[in-house]
Parts: C-alpha cells; structure tokens; sequence
C-alpha cells in the first residue's frame, strides 16, 4: 500500500534543507547528484552514494565537477 501523505523526496529534502538554513538544490543540482550517487553506487557499494555526496558537500565542490571525478577514480 503506498502512503499518500508521505511527503515526496524532493518536498523532504526542500524541507531539511531549510531546517539546516539552506536553499534546496535546484533541478540540475539533483540530476547531477542523483548521478554521482550512481557512479559511487554501482563502482562500490551503496554506501558509497550518500558518502559520496556528504564528501561532495564538504569539500565545497560543483556537483558537476565531482561527478567528472567520481568518473575516474580507480581504487
């Protein structure tokens, strides 16, 4: 059975984001990092993709420029 008051993924993160005093990432934002959790995901483990973009966030760099990183890292 699906719950049709869950908020959406997008409404929730819109909302932690304002919880935390930021701006919601905009539609090429998420696309983008939808993306490097992908990569990181299907490189690895699963784990990788929300650690992935926890690093992005913390290094303070474009979604777009980690994505093309995430793209050659060899381990």
């Amino acid at each position: 059975m699906v719950d049709d008051t869950a908020p959406t993924g997008l409404d929730w993160v819109a909302a932690f984001a304002r919880q935390l005093g930021l701006e919601p990432p905009d539609p090429e934002a998420v696309e983008v990092l939808l993306e490097l959790a992908s990569v990181a995901a299907h490189a690895s483990e699963r784990l990788a993709a929300p650690l992935a973009c926890f690093l992005v966030g913390r290094a303070g760099v474009a979604p777009a420029d980690a994505l093309a990183i995430a793209r050659t890292v060899t381990v």
